[in-house]
Parts: structure tokens; sequence; C-alpha cells
């Protein structure tokens, strides 16, 4: 039997795409260079340079504007609705350390950006013919269910509070190997291992899967990646009857960010 949480993640957030697959089922950094000329060494008269402007972050708006879309994901069902659904009601932890993975698992805000915003992506299932028949369709809509979803998140802070954020995440990933116990509507869900797993690195990034006990033997591995990117954080939490790590999705969502 399948536990709330993942009732939650998997079923919450596919509420809105499982329409939408039915349907679909029934139709056909670059190097500096230095320059020519030797640095000048500045007389003792001379003024301190001042320092750089601390980073800025941007809107809820401007930062949803560089989540993926649609337009972006020709194979798959996007829906800023089934992110919004898993992210409606916060799930606890036992362990306060392990709180930035569930926040990440269930496409909340780490820390305390300027700018937000969530969406989902799930991949299409394969069409049928125009003939099928409804139990055909049926059964394919229920598959498609049990594919690979991601929630993923884009982030915006001032200063350094996307370093911050992400720092939570990873001390998060350390702290919580042995695994942690979330509990969603009185019921609880236990997460039996957190492991790092290799992830190509931009400014900072990392990779966890997570091993999620779903009661009467049943297991599921989930994908967690975080990454910074400047004064931006992108996370991603991928699952499904056999997740695999969302690798072209998320080199799909840095290059949006820029």
């Amino acid at each position: 039997m399948r536990r709330t949480l993942v009732r939650r993640t998997v079923l919450t957030a596919s509420a809105v795409s499982l329409a939408l697959l039915t349907s679909a089922c029934g139709s056909g950094g670059s190097d500096d260079k230095a320059g020519d000329k030797a640095e000048e060494k500045p007389s003792a008269s001379a003024a301190a340079p001042s320092a750089a402007p601390a980073a800025k972050g941007k809107s809820d708006a401007e930062t949803a504007a560089l989540l993926v879309t649609q337009a972006d994901l020709k194979d798959q069902i996007v829906s800023a609705q089934g992110a919004a659904g898993a992210a409606a009601v916060p799930a606890e932890v036992d362990n306060a350390a392990c709180k930035p993975l569930s926040q990440v698992q269930t496409a909340q805000k780490v820390g305390a950006p300027t700018g937000f915003g969530r969406t989902s992506a799930k991949a299409k299932p394969q069409e049928l013919p125009a003939g099928a028949s409804a139990e055909d369709k049926l059964k394919a809509g229920l598959l498609a269910l049990g594919g690979d979803q991601t929630l993923i998140t884009v982030a915006s802070y001032d200063g350094k509070g996307a370093e911050d954020a992400f720092a939570s995440v990873k001390a998060a990933g350390a702290a919580c190997s042995g695994g942690y116990t979330v509990t969603y509507e009185g019921d609880k869900t236990k997460l039996d291992s957190v492991t790092s797993a290799p992830v190509r690195a931009r400014d900072e990034a990392v990779h966890y899967t997570v091993v999620m006990d779903l009661g009467d033997g049943e297991k599921s591995t989930g994908h967690l990646v975080a990454v910074r990117k400047g004064n931006a954080l992108a996370t991603f939490y991928t699952f499904g009857t056999a997740a695999k790590f969302p690798g072209d999705l998320v080199d799909l969502q840095l290059t949006k960010l820029g």
C-alpha cells in the first residue's frame, strides 16, 4: 500500500496531467583574457576600489519566466498546477536537519528567495491507434502515471542567499544519509537512505538518490538535485516506478537561467 506522502507527490502532482495523458493516448563559462599592459601600481593617495555591489534577486514574475515550459519540452507534459498541488501542504520531518531535502521533494522554497517559481514535467505516453478501446486507453494512462515525473523549482536570492540555500541542501544530504521520516496529515513515511551520486558541476551542484519505503516491502528510488548558478538555485526531484536521473532536463533548465 502506498503511503500518503507518495500519494501526494505522485497522484497530486499528476492530477492535472492525467486528463492530458488519457486524451493523448486516444490520438493517433568563458575564460577572461589578460590585457597587454601591466597593471599600474596605484598611488598612495588613490582611493580604494569600491566593493562589487551585492547581487539583487529577481521578482516572482521574473523568476517564474525562467522555468522550462511546454514549448521547451515537446515530448513531455509541463504542468505548473501539478507542482503547486505537490507543494500545497508542507510535510513535517522528524529531523530538522533534513527539512531542506523534504522542501526539494515537495517543490517548496529553500531559504528566503526574492523570487520563486515551480513547475513539473512528465513524459507523454505513447499514442494509441484511433480505434483503441477504452480499456486500452485506461491501461496506457495508468502506465504513463507510473512514468518519471520531475518537480522543478527556480529561486532567486539577494546577496549570498543562493549560496546559503544550496549549502543547507548539501548539509542535509550529509546529515540525513541514514534516512529520515516524513509526516503528512498524520501518516508517517520512512526515507531509508540518502546517497550522493554523480552530477556535472556548475557553480555548485549536488545529486542524491533517495530510497523511500512505500510499505508492504515496496521501495521507490527518487533523484534529488540542487544546482546553484550565480544567485539562482534550481532544484529537481524525479520520482516514478523506475526513476532515472533527469540530466537533459537539468541541462535545459540551467540553460534558461543564462
